[in-house]
């Protein structure tokens, strides 16, 4: 029987689609969860879209922990390293994500490493590129990293030096066996949600939808198919010439946040949700950001005029994406048929 694929923490949004594609493509599977206790309601998601059960093993093996791992990565040649948090909301200490991330990468590369595995795919995120750049109306690359001397919030940190420590640890004296690593850079990542689990990566098109927000600020998002990661992922495993660099996966064209609440509105007020398609003036979201928190982190962010450069991921992984409102779309399809909203 040929290596199966690892994937760590499988009941993710990424993850369970990454999952989904590497089992059509026939491969075996492994997969990581914290504990065992959901493992039921994985493989019932998953059997929604195949029925290869078969072909999936799930092991528990937490990024926090050394345990798990040496079993989980036994007669293992490629690491698909998707696990890490997406919180809502700022934690109370930037390094209840931080050393989590740092440490979790560390953990699974020192792992496969002393395991032989021949390549990692991480994946980053586009907050390790461009944070901390805001008001820098320019196409970002690979090139570009994200300024840790701002205040770029806990999750951008965290996934900027996440990153920085793998690429540290591959190019490094540890590094004796010449493990290669891919990172793939998403921005926002939308499209359908296999389940209702996802708070998180839900929260901005389920807002809108919900008409929870009287209004949307002139900020403009980058954002991705989840389906289109996980492909970039899988093809970012098998491209030999990807080995040692990193792709941004977006969509061909940022949205400003009036485009995607003028789009569920075009598709979705006539079936009774009332969304709300009026743009603020920045004066006014600024105005208010000198008395709230929440809005004060987003008035960084007005008015930024940017794009994301996907064409080393066209040119070197072959990868085409969706359409972006394909993506704003099939997410609120799919939060209606879940019940979510």
């Amino acid at each position: 029987m040929p290596s199966p694929i690892l994937v760590t923490g499988a009941s993710g949004f990424v993850a369970i689609h990454t999952i989904i594609q590497l089992l059509h493509q026939g491969y075996n599977v492994r997969s990581t969860m914290r504990t065992l206790e959901r493992e039921a309601d994985l493989r019932s998601t998953i059997s929604k879209y195949i029925q290869a059960n078969d072909r999936l093993e799930i092991l528990p093996a937490d990024l926090s922990q050394d345990s798990g791992w040496e079993e989980a990565l036994n007669n293992i040649e490629y690491v698909l390293h998707v696990a890490s948090p997406f919180p809502l909301y700022e934690p109370k200490h930037e390094d209840e994500l931080i050393i989590p991330a740092v440490q979790g990468t560390l953990r699974v590369l020192r792992a496969a490493h002393k395991a032989g595995v021949k390549r990692v795919v991480q994946v980053s995120s586009v907050a390790a590129i461009s944070s901390g750049h805001n008001g820098e109306n320019k196409t970002f690359s690979e090139a570009d990293w994200s300024d840790l001397t701002k205040d770029i919030g806990a999750y951008a940190k965290s996934k900027t030096l996440a990153e920085r420590a793998a690429w540290d640890f591959i190019n490094g004296s540890e590094n004796t066996n010449k493990m290669e690593l891919v990172t793939i850079n998403p921005p926002l990542i939308l499209g359908p949600v296999p389940n209702k689990d996802f708070r998180t990566s839900i929260e901005l098109v389920r807002t809108i939808m919900l008409g929870q927000v009287p209004g949307v600020g002139h900020i403009k998002m980058g954002s991705v198919d989840v389906r289109d990661v996980a492909s970039a992922i899988i093809l970012a495993m098998q491209t030999p010439e990807a080995a040692g660099k990193r792709f941004i996966v977006a969509a061909d064209k940022s949205l400003w946040l009036k485009d995607i609440a003028n789009l569920l509105h075009s598709k979705f007020s006539s079936r009774g949700y009332k969304i709300n398609k009026l743009e603020f003036p920045s004066i006014l979201v600024r105005l208010i950001g000198l008395f709230d928190k929440k809005v004060a982190r987003v008035t960084e962010s007005l008015d930024w005029d940017y794009e994301l450069s996907n064409g080393n991921a066209k040119r070197i992984l072959k990868w085409t994406p969706r359409l972006a409102e394909e993506g704003v779309l099939s997410m609120a399809e799919s939060l209606i048929e879940q019940g979510v909203i």
